[in-house]
């Protein structure tokens, strides 16, 4: 017994949780039904928390900032935001908005909603796939959609769509192709075998799409690593660029800047990503405020996944 000869043994004190926790009884009530004050209901609580009988379990990997969310959502016209918190003082743009993706995902897929999903390639997407949760969805599909990169020492940009498939338990299908072809190959030429046509159906018919966008700098993977060495960096922004989702570059106002690299782009066009239901953007950073605007603009959003920091920054540049 405690030294001030309050009855806190580990029974009451079961007894207390068990009556607040489980049975939801308020405070008051639980000292009504234990005939014993609401203050000594209170320190059994506590206690409780002390000793290990009581444990909190956040099962989101994020806490929502409902105001920004609501904000954001507001502002650009989205069906949802999500927002996570981040690390600021370790800052990664990858890590926070990777967990967020992870547990949206994980839950529209155990929801059961969507048959065919496809998914663009990058960091916050490999992110994203270590966190996930495993599933058994044997009649889900994901479906990669664009051609891949074969440069880099990071990551396989043509096992994202294996990993996601792997983690939910599904089938999928890989564009077995570069993300930008040379410029003497013939995209039509390339893309005629029927393999091909099977993939671009699959791609017209998406419940789904699970996109990144990147800046036009080296922190940009495809930048980094895809695109072809003949183009620069600054070509592309003196062309108007000021980033890419699903490899095409896009100005400030969400238009695609008129530069023959996407001309020679291997992937599902951007008006085939419109009319697709559901169209989830990840991506965070100063660095992505322009693009992820430009990415909004042009309708290829309708769920933003982004961290706090960036959400911020995109309601002050708007």
């Amino acid at each position: 017994m405690p030294q001030d000869g309050r009855d806190e043994s580990e029974a009451l004190v079961s007894e207390v949780c068990w009556h607040y926790y489980v049975n939801e009884m308020t405070q008051a009530e639980v000292a009504k039904t234990l005939g014993l004050t609401r203050l000594r209901v209170n320190q059994a609580i506590q206690r409780a928390k002390s000793l290990g009988m009581v444990k909190v379990s956040i099962e989101s990997p994020f806490l929502a900032r409902i105001e920004l969310q609501e904000e954001i959502k507001e502002r650009f016209g989205l069906e949802k935001a999500l927002v996570a918190p981040a690390n600021r003082e370790a800052y990664d743009y990858h890590v926070s908005v990777g967990a967020a993706l992870a547990s949206y995902l994980s839950e529209r897929v155990a929801a059961n909603d969507w048959k065919l999903v496809g998914v663009s390639w990058g960091m916050t997407l490999q992110s994203a796939i270590r966190r996930l949760p495993k599933q058994l969805r044997p009649d889900l599909e994901i479906v990669s959609m664009i051609g891949g990169s074969t440069k880099g020492a990071s990551f396989n940009s043509f096992a994202i769509a294996s990993g996601f498939a792997e983690r939910f338990g599904a089938n999928y299908s890989i564009l077995a192709a570069p993300i930008y072809l040379s410029r003497d190959i013939d995209p039509n030429v390339f893309l005629a075998p029927e393999i091909f046509g099977d993939h671009f159906r699959k791609l017209s018919h998406l419940d789904a799409a699970v996109l990144v966008a990147g800046d036009v700098s080296d922190r940009s993977y495809l930048v980094s690593t895809g695109v072809p060495g003949e183009v620069s960096q600054e070509e592309l922004i003196a062309h108007g660029a000021v980033g890419d989702v699903l490899g095409r570059f896009l100005d400030s106002e969400g238009n695609t800047i008129a530069h023959p690299l996407n001309d020679r782009t291997i992937g599902v066009d951007l008006e085939t990503v419109k009319r697709i239901p559901e169209k989830i953007l990840a991506a965070a950073g100063h660095h992505k405020i322009s693009i992820i605007r430009a990415a909004m603009k042009r309708g290829l959003v309708s769920t933003l996944i982004t961290d706090d920091v960036t959400a911020q920054l995109l309601l002050e540049a708007d």
